[in-house]
């Protein structure tokens, strides 16, 4: 069997705990911790190594960037954390230099395979990520929103009384405060979450939009009361990972280069699309309604202007 190697680049809250998931999921046979901290990475490895027994076989250590160079995907999560009172934007300036440096040593190793990027903000990382290595936009995936359409599903389950696996619904745009739900392609089950609003059936649409609501602050609320969000987003990265991994041609609202998609172009957002071993197959377009089209546009245009500032 081909090997299956993950490099991982920061071993902070939300790399720990995609490491911690990749091992519990049994995603890969290799896994390698790299960090500007390498007792924390020496640390973290003896700590999942430990867990092996509970586990399927893989090889976990602590290494340096030269090990990227025969990794399937490289996941980065290093970079500077949102604090309260922060947006995720507020960000860019702090967390840019970071991610040349990173890219710089990763594509020296002589990498060649998928980038797949956490730190925030991560739309305009994500770009800045294919800017700087140099590999094409499909190899360059962000986690864009799949945290905040998992989140959506979850509050709509608990408010239809279904399953969260039976959700279908998502949120695009920027992974922050101008995303938006595409409540037109929102369904549970089959039936359009429109029929149940008609029939005075579950949330009232203004029950729904609070539900929004809470889904875009999830994060101040979760870092206001313990610091920081990394179970979620490390779960929607082990996703994300299992799709690119398992060649799962997966719908996934991720971070991707749009080009002409939505009427947009030059521009990392998030929306559906379909993961594959060999990074981003295709966007899936949505049927959007116009408010709902304006408001991606809007999200496009605050990351477009944050993007310059950041080059």
């Amino acid at each position: 069997m081909k090997t299956t190697k993950i490099a991982l680049i920061g071993a902070g809250f939300v790399g720990s705990s995609y490491a911690f998931a990749v091992l519990n999921q049994g995603l890969a046979n290799e896994l390698v911790l790299i960090d500007i901290n390498k007792e924390k990475t020496k640390g973290d490895a003896m700590d999942l190594n430990h867990g092996l027994p509970f586990s399927s076989p893989m090889r976990i250590w602590a290494g340096d960037y030269e090990d990227c160079k025969d990794a399937d995907l490289v996941v980065i999560t290093a970079g500077a954390n949102q604090k309260p009172g922060e947006t995720r934007l507020d960000l860019v300036n702090k967390n840019a230099g970071i991610f040349k440096e990173i890219i710089s040593k990763v594509t020296k190793s002589g990498f060649d395979g998928l980038f797949l990027v956490a730190t925030n903000p991560v739309d305009i990382l994500s770009y800045l990520t294919m800017k700087y290595s140099g590999l094409p936009a499909h190899r360059v995936i962000g986690s864009g929103t799949v945290l905040d359409t998992a989140r959506l599903r979850y509050l709509l389950g608990e408010a239809y009384h279904v399953n969260s696996q039976n959700v279908h619904a998502y949120i695009i745009g920027e992974h922050g405060d101008t995303e938006l739900p595409a409540w037109s392609h929102a369904y549970i089950g089959t039936r359009p979450i429109s029929d149940y609003v008609k029939a005075g059936v579950g949330p009232t649409q203004d029950e729904l939009n609070q539900i929004f609501t809470n889904v875009r602050d999830a994060a101040y609320h979760i870092i206001n009361s313990k610091g920081a969000t990394y179970y979620g987003i490390a779960m929607g990265l082990a996703r994300i990972t299992r799709a690119i991994l398992n060649n799962e041609n997966s719908v996934l609202t991720v971070s991707t280069l749009l080009r002409g998609e939505y009427g947009l172009n030059d521009i990392y957002l998030g929306v559906p699309a379909v993961v594959t071993r060999s990074g981003i197959r295709e966007v899936i377009e949505l049927n959007l309604e116009e408010q709902e089209l304006e408001k991606l546009h809007h999200s496009a245009e605050i990351l477009t202007q944050q993007l310059y500032k950041a080059k």
